[in-house]
């Protein structure tokens, strides 16, 4: 087969992407009529793509207000969701306004921690003991060299998991505005190398990376311990709104709630809530982020409360919310206008859109579950989502 035409001095150019967009006409036969109409100039796209031929266009709605009571996102905000599946726009807008008529939501960053994780392999468990014991000594120096190299990447701390001879330190990093993976790579990439520069004793082979991280995968470490924000939505609903709006009743979703928990529990689900990836995937898309980190970001754990009155308490745990407003897709045309839209572009927003994604989060639980419970579901993917 040919290979794909490329520039070595400028690979995004419109001469060499029109080449691409022939290319791919000429070898398979495919029309890129709406795939190469984009509106920004390719020249920004270095460090974001590479053999640039055209733009997926996905649809992008809008869902909202929602009232968010953060400690960064304070007010009322419309969400941009990028999204093809019917009744997902819909659905958590329902939920906004039920949570928006509650009073808002409630939302709180409890840990901030993104990781690298390499793996020191030792001659036996006895010298991976006592280097655990030289990390912990040395640690004052071993910040000192990680934050060379980045002016915002802060190590609060190294977890150490042993098995044998083999020894993973987890670098725990803060990293401001940016989701940081890359960040934080290069982090812990210089602090090893110092490490290994002081003759550690019994050390057999060491590697960067050995699944300890789970970058991109989920885990149960992350779950207890953290990968991106950490960040709690709740709010308490009446309710006489749970009836009005949500054709319910608090008791009827307390008793399903606990229907859920069982059946999570029995299939080892990594959530117990209903669907938070959907509304994170479409606020991720809209908005420039790492869509592969969905691995990690929908895993979450949703507790309820069925007040003495009558009314609906209910919360929801993001454990690993991997997000940025700085870096990556975020700074790209339509990325940056979708956040533009919720007020976080700028320094120090990354706090704030946490926040929001997690109270939408909630609204499309509430939403869901009520529509199981009140039995609108297939009902309404009939009548919104059917595009046969």
């Amino acid at each position: 087969m040919s290979k794909i035409p490329y520039n070595k001095i400028d690979n995004y150019s419109n001469k060499i992407i029109a080449e691409r967009q022939k290319f791919v006409s000429e070898q398979t036969g495919a029309d890129l009529n709406h795939v190469a109409k984009y509106s920004f100039d390719p020249n920004v796209l270095p460090g974001n793509i590479e053999n640039f031929v055209g733009v997926a266009q996905v649809p992008i709605g809008l869902a909202g207000p929602i009232r968010v009571l953060g400690e960064y996102a304070q007010g009322d905000f419309y969400i941009p969701m990028a999204t093809t599946e019917g009744t997902l726009v819909a659905s958590y807008n329902r939920g906004m306004k039920l949570l928006s008529e509650s009073g808002g939501v409630t939302c709180t960053i409890m840990h901030d921690s993104m990781q690298r994780a390499p793996v020191f392999v030792f001659e036996n468990a006895r010298f991976s003991r006592n280097f655990g014991q030289w990390i912990d000594a040395h640690f004052d120096e071993i910040k000192v060299k990680a934050e060379e190299t980045t002016k915002s990447g802060k190590l609060t701390d190294i977890e150490r998991y042993i098995v044998g001879k083999l020894h993973w330190l987890r670098f725990n990093f803060t990293t401001g505005d940016a989701a940081g993976q890359n960040m934080v790579t290069k982090a812990t990439h210089h602090a090893c190398h110092w490490i290994l520069e002081q003759g550690i004793e019994g050390l057999e082979h060491f590697s960067m990376a050995a699944n300890m991280d789970t970058d991109k995968k989920h885990s149960h470490l992350n779950t207890l311990q953290t990968r991106g924000k950490r960040v709690v939505a709740e709010a308490t609903i009446p309710k006489d709104l749970l009836e009005t709006i949500m054709h319910t009743s608090s008791k009827a979703l307390f008793k399903q709630r606990q229907f859920s928990n069982m059946g999570s529990l029995l299939s080892n689900s990594s959530n117990n809530g209903a669907h938070s990836a959907n509304g994170l995937t479409a606020m991720f898309i809209a908005t420039g982020q790492d869509v592969a980190n969905i691995a990690e970001s929908s895993a979450a754990l949703t507790y309820s409360e069925l007040k003495d009155n009558g009314d609906y308490y209910m919360s929801i745990t993001i454990p690993s919310l991997i997000i940025a407003t700085h870096g990556g897709g975020t700074g790209l045309s339509t990325q940056r206008e979708c956040l533009e839209v919720m007020g976080c572009v700028g320094a120090g927003k990354a706090y704030k859109l946490a926040e929001i994604m997690a109270a939408v989060v909630l609204a499309g639980e509430l939403s869901l579950a009520s529509a199981i419970v009140a039995n609108q579901w297939v009902s309404s993917h009939e009548a919104l989502g059917r595009n046969r």
